[in-house]
């Protein structure tokens, strides 16, 4: 027997220390990172070997390969990614579950320094709260950040024909809390991939975690254009990023930078910053200013 090495297998799909490869000719089946650690994620190419023959669905990955972009978040106890190698994010929001807006400028933070385009899916447009939202929402129209608004379950033709364009020849990570309506997009452009969609708890604001692992789902069969769903979740960590970067990750308040006095202004509480300043002028919302507050507080702590 001799074992083969092959080169551009990329990881379809993460289940704890085991993964889904598929090969360059769409043959898919589990492999194993050799060594006690790893750090796979889905959408790496990786170099592996067969461990026993030509017939073999068990091969052991040798080697990441060198990534363009990776996806994380990060609190004091664990790193937690996303994926990589895409060509965008799309962050999922909707009337019910309640924006959660600390929640969506971590993520588009975290897009930021990875240096991948993001945009967001505005779902549920047709339940109570539309205004509300869209309100919460107009930091980030004014931005130019790309937002889409759909209902996926009650138009899911419109939906489609407005997502379509947007995912066409891209890898997409979607990202979003529970609830929001993942695997119902999931559903709609990935019929065959039967994701299960749960209620969402009215009592907690939240829905149940459906999707327990990272998934890369092909929407065409030349395979260029796929959907990664990946699981909710309720926190977004940012201990990677130093705190004198945050003000230029958040696009808004990176308009004004340069005209402080100090050059190693926080825009908390020094005098002539031009941040501070530009919120008393109306051009940077109460509510931007404090999520970026909170941030810098939260990741000036001691990283152990």
């Amino acid at each position: 027997m001799t074992n083969n090495i092959h080169l551009n297998a990329r990881v379809v799909a993460g289940y704890g220390r085991n993964f889904l490869i598929e090969n360059i000719h769409g043959d898919r089946f589990l492999a194993y990172p050799r060594g006690k650690k790893s750090n796979c994620v889905v959408g790496d190419f990786i170099e592996y070997t067969n461990t026993e023959d030509s017939h073999s669905a068990e091969a052991v990955i040798n080697t990441i390969l060198p990534r363009t972009n990776l996806l994380l978040r990060q609190d004091q106890m664990r790193t937690k990614y996303f994926a990589s190698n895409v060509d965008q994010v799309i962050f999922l929001v909707s009337c019910f579950p309640a924006l959660n807006e600390s929640q969506l400028s971590r993520a588009l933070i975290a897009c930021e320094q990875a240096h991948i385009p993001s945009q967001i899916f505005f779902n549920k447009i047709d339940l109570p709260g539309y205004t509300e939202t869209k309100a919460q929402l107009t930091p980030y129209y004014q931005m130019g950040i790309p937002i889409t608004e759909i209902s996926i379950k009650t138009d899911s033709s419109r939906a489609r024909e407005r997502i379509q364009p947007i995912l066409n020849n891209k890898i997409s990570l979607v990202i979003g809390p529970s609830g929001s309506g993942k695997s119902s997009l999931l559903n709609l452009m990935v019929p065959h991939a039967h994701a299960s969609v749960a209620e969402v708890s009215h009592a907690l604001q939240s829905g149940r975690h459906t999707t327990t692992s990272t998934t890369l789902y092909w929407l065409d069969s030349q395979r260029q254009s796929g959907l990664v769903d990946s699981p909710g979740f309720q926190e977004f960590g940012l201990q990677q990023i130093q705190p004198a970067e945050l003000a230029g990750l958040m696009l808004d308040i990176r308009s004004f930078l340069g005209g402080c006095r100090f050059y190693n202004c926080t825009h908390r509480h020094e005098p002539h910053c031009s941040v501070n300043q530009a919120y008393q002028d109306g051009k940077i919302s109460q509510n931007r200013l404090d999520i970026y507050r909170s941030i810098y507080d939260e990741i000036s702590t001691q990283k152990w």
